[in-house]
This record gives structure tokens, sequence and C-alpha cells, in this order.
């Protein structure tokens, strides 16, 4: 029976504008003292990616709407906050003081469309983190980054945390992927008494992520990368094309519009 070990990957320093992450990773690892093994999957929390890339926004730089500034005195937002919200987002859902829930246009549904202002430096003042612009691309370049330069085949799996409607507190999930199984298709296939299974689709990144961000930690602990090893990697054939956006619900899936 196959096993599952998550192991945080401490030591990794506060990241930086046009940071390598792959370099930063892999320098981690080795000073974790793990040795790499074909099919360990590299999880990394969202803000050090969009950090790296330089989606932190002063807020002295964002202009307001009408519609920002409307929606911001709805909601006893800061109007620049709200605007970058709108800006990131294609859908307003559900509105209320204190809270947005969008539809990023990533199409990830979400409080505030993954703008956060916690965890970053407001030194020089108020600033906002914003979501990599496509975290598949971003786990794509990671992952090529430790094939070229270890010569190991991983996973990379970026993950952010979220609500969830009717349940209580944050979960980690999935917003970027590659090189691993996303979902695991078992429709058509036939559960323990043979009848056949036609809703059963595993969401294996989302598990995946939210057992890594229990490690990693959500406030203080300074730990945003874990590594994952004992879920094996499907075939390369298998996973050319799995990337976290398929597991957006389509639209015309969605009973809750």
């Amino acid at each position: 029976m196959a096993s599952m070990t998550v192991e945080p990957l401490t030591g990794i320093k506060m990241v930086e504008p046009g940071d390598d992450l792959g370099s930063i990773l892999i320098q981690a690892i080795e000073d974790n003292g793990i040795d790499l093994v074909d099919g360990d999957i590299v999880a990394i929390a969202q803000k050090i990616v969009s950090k790296a890339e330089g989606r932190q926004i002063a807020l002295t730089d964002v202009t307001a709407s009408d519609e920002a500034k409307a929606l911001a005195v709805e909601t006893d937002k800061d109007p620049r906050l709200v605007q970058l919200i709108l800006d990131e987002s294609d859908e307003i859902l559900r509105k209320k003081p204190g809270v947005l829930i969008m539809r990023h246009n990533l199409g990830i549904v979400g409080a505030h469309a993954g703008v956060d202002q916690s965890n970053i430096d407001h030194g020089d003042g108020e600033t906002a983190l914003l979501l990599p612009v496509d975290p598949d691309a971003s786990a794509r370049a990671i992952r090529d980054a430790f094939l070229e330069r270890t010569g190991i085949h991983v996973g990379v799996l970026i993950t952010d945390s979220t609500n969830r409607p009717w349940r209580m507190g944050t979960i980690g999930i999935a917003i970027g992927a590659a090189g691993m199984t996303v979902l695991d298709d078992h429709r058509g296939g036939v559960d323990m008494y043979g009848r056949e299974l036609k809703v059963t689709l595993i969401n294996r990144a989302d598990s995946i992520a939210t057992a890594a961000t229990l490690l990693m930690g959500e406030t203080t602990e300074k730990t945003p990368a874990a590594l994952v090893r004992g879920l094996p990697l499907a075939s390369p054939e298998d996973v050319t094309d799995q990337t976290a956006r398929i597991i957006n619900r389509p639209l015309e899936e969605d009973l809750f519009r």
C-alpha cells in the first residue's frame, strides 16, 4: 500500500521580485538534507511565486474608478484595493460589508479575487499581492528548472488558501500545477461491488495542496514550500495537458449561479 510523506522546506529566504525560484527551491531541498527522486512533488505557496514575479502592487499607484469607489462604500474597503480586485476579476458573485466574492480571471471563485495584504511588507506604504498571471505556466517553469538542473522529474504544485461555501475555515487548494496528475478520473470504472462509477473524479491536486498547507502554515511559519513523496506520478503522456485550470467547474455546470 502506498504511503505519503510531507516534508516542510525550512530556511527559505524572503523572496524578492526577479528571484529564481527554481534555484532557491533546489538549494532549500539540499539544505534540508533531502535527496530528490523521480515522482516527488514540490508544493509552493502562491505568495512567493507572486513576489518573485513582481505582483506586489503599491496602493499609491492605483487609481480607483467610480465603480470601485461605490463598491468600496458598500463593502467598507479601500477603493484602491477594490479597484485591484475588479481588475483581477470578470464577475462579482456576492458582496457584503467586509467581503467580495469574485470570479477571478483565471476562473477561480473566492474572496477578493486572491488579492491579499497579509504576510507582505508594508514598510514603504500599503501594498497588495495579486495572484500570478498564469500559475500553471509558473509551475511548468519551475518543473523545467528542476529537470534541467537536477535531472529529476518532479511534479510542481502552486498552492493558495481559500474558504468554501457551507464550511468554516480555510484549506489549501491548487492554483497551478505541472508534471503531475491533477484530476484522477475513475468514471467508467467499478466500485468494490462491481457497480459502475459515474461521477467519481478525485481531485488529487487540491488534496495534496491541503496536506502541504497544514505543514507550511499560513501565518508566521515562514515555510513557503514542502516536498511531498509517495504518490506516483502518472506517465508523462497522461499529465502533459493536466493543469490546475481544469479544476474549475465549467460555468454551464455551476448550479449556484
